[in-house]
């Protein structure tokens, strides 16, 4: 049988020793240029040199190694008689393994990414270096042995899997080495997009993703296939939607896709704002549908003192309460581990009789008994789990690029990463003997949860609960009618349940937190005529000093930060 020849040439030369040894105890003969080549040898691996082969050392400084046709010619030949004498005649190894890294082009471009001055990294010294990780034999290399059908590796982890799958006598040749050649030919467009993009200064975008998760269907059922892809290096997201693991129910949809995505958003805003603003994150509840929050709680330190045993307990029932009847069949996100005690409150607590039905609940953890007790029929509630998202704050906010398409494009903005910093000296003043942090902590988690529900949004709450949340209004004062509406069902619908008076929600002493300023006093006097005391909005209406007058003369207070800084729309 003839001796297989295996091409290596790596810029990382970690673990290549015990691959290419490996290689040789299968009886592999290796070809290796330049540094590779020395570190082999030094390894004691008998090694032939690029240069033996072509009849020319490395030139011009190294830029041209591989670019030569006795090494490209053993990687495109077919294994046909016509191309093996070709080879013969010309002294050409047939290559059947190329294995091979590219220049960290990516790394030293990152030393010249744009700052936040806007000056541009495209000019100067930067370029210099960049063209010099810039990597052209190795994309080379690995296409030439693509499209000659060789065994191509371009990821390291991928080094294990090509000597088992040796070793087990090569099962399903054509399509294990059809997978290597996508994935190198993935990589090396990344790599080149990478370099055009840097070029352009940005003209030139591309988004490069992996499939993970194939749904039956979309956000309706005629809506099919649908992919989950992940973007190259978005595992290394500790919240990344794969680093979720379904502990019990049926396969993610693409609308809880979508959701946990919504909810983490609400939930690492909300420990960001108190993360920022007291220094340290409470527990927290959030109940959601269709990705806006409809209930969310906070368990704070008043409580603790007085039931101390009990505050996860308190989180969960204040985000029950804010919509007993959205959260049926509604997501719920918490960032504390889930048990027996906790399961039986999500599904039993303000249900009457009835158990409570939820399609997804996201915790760090879930016992056993807590996945025996949330588990529906079908597996119509899905259990993910993620230690990640256990006291998820400043650090755990989502900073990636945002994509979002357009009819014949796509658009890209930075994430929704800005948290407000207040005084609370803001407050005190005006707080009618409250404690200026008990209502600073009702502006954070109002400002959480409206900043990151469909614009536009204005959203209500009191004493670390959600009391109304009214999203996507195309006006400040339907925006703030909804919000009161949806605070005042919730209190009737609980009171239904409970066979009690049907009340109006108790706003007394409510904050209110509105995503953009208010382009007329209309929408704040609507707020202050149901209680509100607290209002934080954004600065920039022609009406600004109308709206500051009204608050002074009814004693409310009145927080407000640039619309430029601290405007809060999301999800147009």
């Amino acid at each position: 049988m003839k001796q297989k020849t295996a091409l290596i040439s790596v810029y990382n030369k970690e673990g290549i020793t015990d691959f290419a040894k490996e290689l040789v105890f299968l009886g592999w003969k290796i070809i290796s240029s330049g540094g590779t080549a020395k570190h082999l040898s030094d390894a004691g691996i008998l090694v032939t040199d690029v240069a033996e082969i072509t009849g020319m050392p490395a030139i011009l400084s190294h830029r041209v190694v591989t670019l030569h046709p006795k090494i490209h010619g053993g990687l495109l030949a077919l294994n046909t008689l016509e191309h093996l004498a070709e080879l013969e005649k010309y002294s050409i190894p047939y290559i059947d393994l190329v294995c091979c890294d590219l220049y960290p082009l990516e790394e030293e471009i990152a030393k010249h990414t744009p700052s936040a001055s806007g000056t541009s990294p495209y000019v100067g010294g930067g370029r210099e270096g960049v063209l010099e990780k810039t990597d052209i034999g190795g994309p080379t290399m690995l296409r030439s042995g693509a499209k000659g059908g060789r065994i191509v590796i371009c990821d390291s982890v991928d080094r294990t899997k090509v000597l088992e799958w040796l070793k087990n006598g090569e099962p399903d040749r054509e399509e294990f080495l059809n997978n290597l050649a996508a994935k190198a030919e993935a990589m090396i467009s990344r790599y080149c997009a990478i370099s055009a993009e840097y070029h352009s200064a940005g003209k030139y975008k591309n988004i490069f993703g992996k499939k993970v998760l194939e749904c039956a269907y979309g956000e309706n059922a005629y809506q099919a296939p649908v992919s989950l892809y992940r973007i190259h290096g978005g595992g290394k997201d500790p919240l990344a939607i794969i680093n979720w693991q379904l502990v019990a129910g049926s396969p993610l949809s693409y609308n809880n896709i979508c959701d946990v995505d919504r909810m983490m958003q609400t939930m690492t805003h909300i420990g960001a704002g108190f993360e920022k603003n007291f220094g340290k994150i409470p527990y927290i509840a959030i109940g959601a549908k269709h990705g806006n929050a409809c209930g969310a709680g906070i368990s704070q330190e008043r409580f603790l003192r007085e039931f101390p045993q009990e505050p996860l307990l308190e989180a969960i029932r204040k985000m029950l309460l804010g919509d007993l009847r959205a959260i049926f069949g509604g997501s719920v996100m918490l960032n504390f581990n889930v048990d027996e005690k906790i399961a039986e409150e999500l599904i039993h607590k303000y249900a009457g009789e009835n158990r409570r039905l939820l399609d997804i609940v996201a915790a760090p953890s879930f016992s056993a008994e807590a996945i025996e007790i949330l588990s529906r029929k079908k597996g119509k509630c899905r259990l993910l789990a993620n230690p990640a998202i256990l006291k998820a704050g400043l650090s755990s906010l989502d900073d990636s690029k945002r994509f979002r398409y357009v009819r014949g494009g796509f658009m890209e903005q930075p994430n929704y990463t800005f948290v407000p910093k207040i005084d609370p000296l803001l407050i005190s003043p005006l707080a009618g003997g409250e404690d200026a942090n008990d209502v600073l902590a009702d502006v954070i988690l109002a400002w959480a949860v409206g900043c990151t529900s469909n614009s536009n949004t204005i959203t209500l709450t009191k004493d670390g609960q959600l009391l109304g949340n009214g999203v996507g209004q195309q006006d400040r004062v339907g925006a703030a009618k909804l919000a009161i509406f949806r605070a005042d069902e919730a209190s009737e619908f609980k009171a239904q349940q409970e066979k009690n008076v049907v009340p109006k929600a108790d706003l007394n002493g409510a904050v209110a937190y509105s995503d953009s300023f208010f382009p007329f006093p209309d929408a704040p006097e609507v707020l202050i005529n149901r209680g509100i005391k607290t209002i934080f909005a954004t600065s920039g209406s022609v009406n600004d000093d109308k709206i500051i007058e009204l608050c002074k003369q009814k004693g409310v207070n009145l927080i407000m930060l640039p619309d430029a800084e601290a405007r809060g729309f999301y999800q147009h």
